[in-house]
Order: structure tokens, then sequence, then C-alpha cells
């Protein structure tokens, strides 16, 4: 996890999502209301056999660059450009003159001459910050080491369609206070959740954003807690939800493991949620090391479901920041 902090507060710019903090209540609402009617209708039309077009991005192209390998967020949004009639430009830094030197505020800059929006995964939230800064387009998060937006809108349309609801759904994040349990914090207690974050020593969300959390939880009608206690944590839960313990970038650092694993989401660690619990991994995932088998692969698990609202609630947010026109009746 990155060492760099930024402000809590909503960003200043023309519809940067730099962090979960950006999105308020409302924009949620309409982004999970969207996703919801975008989904439908892609099911709809790949059953009919019938092409998956919308036209909202018509005209519009969308950079989306990739610092750090990706399946999932970078085909999710590159089928969701296209799949609203845009034109997706993927892009790696070894592709761009930032791999040589250039600046980040060059490169948004210049980038901003030529697209319409740019979508970016990084390592330091501090670069995701400054080319935002320099961008006259909208900024999207498409993973920081300090948060993850768009994984948090997904797992927030996937509660809701499990439970019919947000608000008091009790959500027990297990492992690293990393990105993921950052944007489930923020997101989460602007929805009403009651999100619980069980961590290793050593391991705790950022205290900045859990003070966040907090001060939106108790506007929303919601609860943040932060323990070590994992026991305590999934107590009578309805979701359970876990993270590899080692992401992108502390591949050197094999200790960590060990201070993980009672924090293991298997079969027992279930067992003490809610009958009703559903498992939840944000992937990829590690079969034996932060989830068992029969927790991931069972009939409790909703990780694929997760995994393909990636698509649809990605959808909704690029039509938010930057269609052309509101979208239709799906």
């Amino acid at each position: 996890m990155s060492s760099a902090r930024t402000s809590t507060g909503p960003a200043v710019g023309p519809g940067h999502v730099r962090t979960s903090a950006d999105l308020d209540r409302a924009t949620i609402v309409r982004v999970l209301s969207l996703a919801g009617r975008l989904r439908e209708e892609r099911r709809q039309a790949i059953a009919d056999g019938r092409p998956v077009v919308r036209d909202e991005l018509a005209g519009r192209t969308v950079a989306l660059v990739f610092e750090k390998p990706s399946t999932r967020t970078r085909v999710s949004f590159q089928v969701a450009v296209t799949e609203l009639g845009g034109a997706a430009l993927p892009l790696s830094s070894a592709e761009l003159q930032l791999g040589r030197g250039e600046t980040i505020a060059d490169t948004a800059a210049v980038l901003s001459r030529y697209v319409h929006a740019i979508v970016l995964r990084t390592f330091g939230q501090e670069r995701l910050d400054e080319l935002a800064d320099a961008a006259s387009v909208p900024v999207i998060n498409a993973l920081s080491d300090l948060d993850h937006p768009c994984q948090a809108l997904a797992d927030l349309l996937t509660l809701q369609d499990e439970f019919g609801r947000l608000q008091g759904v009790a959500l027990a994040y297990v492992g690293d206070g990393n990105n993921v349990a950052h944007a489930l914090l923020v997101m989460g207690a602007t929805m009403g959740l009651d999100v619980r974050v069980a961590h290793p020593e050593g391991h705790a969300p950022d205290p900045a954003i859990v003070a966040e959390a907090a001060r939106r939880a108790e506007a929303a009608g919601g609860r943040v807690s932060v323990t070590t206690d994992v026991d305590a944590a999934v107590e009578g839960a309805d979701a359970l939800y876990t993270d590899v313990w080692v992401s992108m970038g502390q591949e050197d650092a094999p200790d960590r493991r060990e201070a993980f694993v009672p924090y293991r989401l298997d079969e027992a660690l279930l067992a003490r949620a809610a009958e009703h619990a559903i498992v939840l991994h944000c992937l990829p995932a590690h079969r034996g090391e932060e989830i068992s088998g029969g927790a991931i692969d069972g009939p409790s698990s909703r990780v694929f479901d997760q995994a393909e609202n990636r698509l649809h609630v990605q959808k909704a947010l690029l039509v938010e920041r930057c269609a052309v026109r509101p979208a239709g009746p799906a």
C-alpha cells in the first residue's frame, strides 16, 4: 500500500473520480440504477443474438492507461467503451513517453487534446492526482495503491442484487487494509452499510480514510468498525469479503503471509457469519491462501457475479462522467 495520502474530500476537476470519496450517495444511486438497466439490456441482447450497442459515447475516445497488469479492469473498461459506442485506446506506460521520462503533467495535457476521458490504473495515488490536476478531461481511477472505486461500485451492485437493499447490510472484510478495504469503507459507509474490517496487526487501513468513512456512516445511518478480532467482525455478517495477502509491488515481502493465516476466508469463518451470508473476492484469488476453494467455489460465492458487475458499473460511470448525452431507457 502506498504511503502517499491525499484529501478525502471531493475532487475539483472535470468529473474526475480520483478516490471513492468523489462519489456521493446520489451519484452512487444513479450509477447502480443505470448499471442494472444496462446489464439487463445486455443480457437480453445476447439472448436474442443482437449486438450490444448504445451511443452515449459515440464519437468519443477514452484512453485506458495501465501501469499495472490487469485482466478484469482492462477488459471490462475496453468492452464498456466499445458497447457505449466509443473508441477505447488501451495504452501501457511502456508505450508512452512516460516510460522515457516525460512528465505526468505533460502527458495529461497532451492526452486531453486528443481524448475525451482518461482511465488510469497506477501505483501511487500521487501519480493519479498529478494526472488529474493537469487534465482537462475526466480522469477515472481504475486502481491506485490507495483506492479502488470501480471495484467498490461493483461490490455494492452485487450486494444490492443479493439483498434488495444496501442500508444496514453487514459486510465483513478480512485481510489487508489496502485499496479495496479503503473503497469499501468509504462507499459502504456512504450507502449506510455496516462495514467491518478485520486486519492483522500492522496492516490497518489508513486512519484518515477510516475517519472519513465514519463521518459518512453517521450521516447515512451506517456503521464502520476496524479491528484485529476476525471472529467479532464476521459474527452474523451478511457478506464476507477478502483480497490477496500480497498485492502487486509487495512480492518481496513473503513474511506478510504468516500474519494473515488467521484471516483466511474459509468454511469455518463462513460458519460464523449469517446463515445466508455470501462470499466476495475482487480477484485474482489464490485458493488455499487468503481464501479456501470451498468458500470461493461453493454455493455462497458470488465472486463471478461480482466480476461481471465491473463491466456494468463502469459503463454507468462512463455515462455519468463523459457521455455525449444522458442514457435513455434501456
